[in-house]
Parts: C-alpha cells; structure tokens; sequence
C-alpha cells in the first residue's frame, strides 16, 4: 500500500494510491474537503476533514487501514456522483 503519485493543482492535493479498496483521494486545502475514490468505482466526499489528518492518511504505512480508522466514521460524508 503506497501512494502512487500526488499531484498539487491550486489548493487541491490529489493522491493516486496502491491500496485493496482506496484509487485515489483528492483534498482541498481551502474547504477542508476531502473525496475518496473506491475501486468499486463509488465516490464520497468527507467534511471538515483537518488538514493534519489528510497529512496523516498520505503518510500512513496503510493508507486504507488508515482511512477506516481514521477517517471514514469520524466525519460527515456523502456519495457523490462522477
């Protein structure tokens, strides 16, 4: 599990990962959102998700162990559509 490749466009940091269910994260510095990508194709966006936790989730030894610890229960989220 690893981060594949990140890309910074504005205030937005967008993380490709190498996970069993994470593809890919995308976090905007400004609104605190973060979007999560699933292999399964589904996409959720997270709320006032702390900068620091984000940072927490890119350098985790799992970033998919991390996120459901972490992140998936702890803040408000919502599907959204591609």
């Amino acid at each position: 599990m690893a981060i594949k490749k990140t890309e910074i466009i504005g205030t937005r940091i967008i993380c490709e990962i190498e996970s069993s269910n994470l593809v890919k994260t995308e976090y905007d510095t400004e609104t605190k959102k973060m979007i999560a990508e699933f292999k399964n194709g589904s996409l959720y966006e997270y709320e006032d998700v702390p900068h620091s936790t984000y940072a927490g989730l890119r350098l985790s030894e799992s970033q998919g162990k991390y996120f459901n610890i972490e992140i998936s229960k702890k803040f408000k989220y919502k599907k959204v559509e591609k």
